[in-house]
């Protein structure tokens, strides 16, 4: 074979070497920045999915409806599962790509993003529960329409005592102090829905109950004092309609003691930002190092 034809078909052959190796070449940079845009793209949406998570549980939290809170819960759990697929995906990705320090980020999010998804699930049960709202509502609904029909009872218990004499007198005072502790009982029953403390509860309980056998002594009294004239119903009436007011706020304050709004209202306040911050600056953390990641990213 003649040397010019022999040199020719070795640089042909060297030339289609090259070629297959930069094409090679280029194959794995392309595969390996396809790895990097994918993770990168799910490690925002994962920041995104977090922090729209925790925004749903916090309206969830204030919501003031059943309704709502049940909605803006369910919300919240549909969009931390999201977060978690993510995360799943992006282990292997990370992995395959040997970045060690994009890894640990994620898993310091794991680590943070699992105490968060304890706490809130402790938060969202006691949310949708929200038994201090139903207690107000107790409170501005029934209980305010007994006190007022206990009102009317009473007044028509006393307009039976005849005359302007002593048993009048004493047929007024019974009824206004009958009265007067079942309204005090209405004016104690929001600040022992807004307390957080037991202790403090109890007392104002003790007092509920103090006020409750003065309202009762006081209907009783005066319910005798108008039996002999003939008002024996209306004093049934009037003892039968405490009774009702009494039940309601046993009720009311066995809703307002589970404080299932008021302590899910603690948690998104205290306890939940420190852990939520953590979730989030280590998926910041797991971006920053990405985006340093240029086109010829390798091992």
């Amino acid at each position: 074979m003649p040397l010019r034809r022999a040199h020719g078909i070795s640089l042909v052959l060297g030339v289609g070497m090259l070629g297959a190796l930069v094409g090679c070449r280029g194959t794995s940079d392309s595969s390996t920045w396809e790895a990097v845009l994918e993770a990168r793209r799910l490690t925002s949406d994962a920041r995104v999915q977090f922090n729209k998570a925790a925004d749903a549980a916090n309206r969830s939290v204030m919501a003031d409806t059943d309704a709502a809170s049940v909605s803006f819960a369910r919300e919240a759990r549909e969009t931390t599962t999201r977060v978690e697929a993510d995360a799943a995906r992006l282990h292997p990705i990370l992995q395959s790509l040997g970045y060690a320090e994009e890894s640990r980020a994620l898993e310091t999010f794991d680590a943070a993003f699992k105490s968060y998804l304890e706490l809130d699930a402790k938060v969202l049960a006691l949310a949708v529960e929200n038994t201090n709202l139903k207690a107000q509502g107790l409170s501005f609904g029934p209980l305010r329409e007994s006190a007022d029909r206990l009102r009317d009872a009473l007044q028509k218990l006393t307009e039976r005592v005849a005359g302007a004499g002593s048993r009048r007198c004493q047929a007024e005072a019974l009824q206004a102090r009958a009265l007067l502790a079942v309204r005090e009982i209405q004016v104690l029953q929001a600040p022992h829905i807004a307390e957080p403390d037991d202790a403090a509860m109890a007392r104002l309980e003790s007092r509920m109950t103090a006020l409750d056998a003065t309202a009762h002594e006081a209907t009783t009294g005066l319910a005798r004092l108008v039996a002999p004239s003939g008002g024996g119903e209306l004093g049934t009436a009037a003892i039968a309609e405490l009774d009702r007011f009494k039940a309601l706020s046993a009720e009311l304050v066995a809703l307002s003691r589970r404080n299932t709004n008021v302590r899910s209202l603690s948690m998104s306040l205290r306890e939940k930002p420190p852990l939520a911050r953590a979730c989030d600056d280590a998926l910041g953390t797991l971006q920053d190092f990405l985006a340093k990641r240029g086109l010829n990213a390798t091992r």
